[in-house]
């Protein structure tokens, strides 16, 4: 009975083996370490920067013209009359 579950860790342990190169030890580890420092430098660290100028580049592009006009409400859709209706202006024209 025992003998059964030893042979399913065992075989457990070689997959987990093969499925990593066959490397066993000091070696896969040190072939873990450089496969993932490799990915680090050659996407995620891209990535990173990259977002990082975005947003660097939009807080520059904001910052350069502090008189630019912002809309800060959003339009209500009004399809009947203009199009849009901006706080309650347009409730006492409307008559039907």
């Amino acid at each position: 009975m025992s003998s059964g579950w030893r042979r399913s860790i065992g075989n457990v342990r070689s997959f987990v083996g093969n499925s990593m190169g066959g490397l066993r030890g000091g070696s896969s580890l040190a072939s873990w370490a450089v496969a993932g420092t490799l990915a680090y430098y050659l996407w995620v660290r891209p990535s990173q920067q990259l977002k990082k100028e975005q947003e660097e580049r939009a807080a520059l592009a904001a910052a350069s013209d502090s008189y630019r006009y912002v809309e800060k409400r959003k339009p209500i859709p009004d399809p009947q009359e203009t199009g849009l209706v901006y706080g309650n202006k347009n409730r006492g024209k409307r008559s039907e």
